[in-house]
């Protein structure tokens, strides 16, 4: 066996393993805290965000508050459940970034300038969802799809 394949069968082992498979839950969980207790805040003041979201310019503020809410509340889910994951993980770091522009960038704004890299932090965070998947503890993986 070559090493480069007795290589690929040790990281497959390692990432086979009941602790590799945990910690990928965990941070799936921890990701999606943000989504869960985001789209929860919105739903318990609606009219605050619609404001929030008609100050920065946005059209149709109901509609973006709407959307807002299933991405954040049908992403997080999905993602703790490991539901696509992969395909959900996308769409929610595309809307972490776009969140980003949106509502954070006044970067003179110290606390938009927090927020602004804290979204685009949370991407990169979800990009390696996306490039590596729900783990073994998914229902991607029962499906045979992790």
């Amino acid at each position: 066996m070559s090493q480069t394949a007795q290589l690929d069968a040790r990281v497959r082992t390692l990432s086979d393993s009941p602790a590799v498979a945990g910690l990928t839950l965990l941070g799936r969980v921890l990701v999606s805290a943000i989504f869960l207790l985001s789209g929860a805040s919105k739903l318990a003041a609606p009219a605050a965000m619609v404001g929030y979201i008609q100050s920065v310019g946005l059209p149709f503020p109901q509609l973006a508050l709407g959307l807002a809410i299933l991405v954040e509340l049908g992403g997080g889910l999905a993602l703790v459940l490991g539901y696509r994951t992969r395909l959900v993980a996308a769409l929610l770091a595309v809307f972490s970034v776009a969140t980003a522009l949106a509502f954070h960038a006044n970067l003179a704004d110290q606390n938009q300038f927090i927020h602004f890299f804290k979204n685009i932090a949370m991407a990169g965070g979800l990009l390696q969802i996306v490039a590596y998947g729900a783990g073994r503890f998914s229902l991607d993986a029962r499906r045979g799809n992790a």
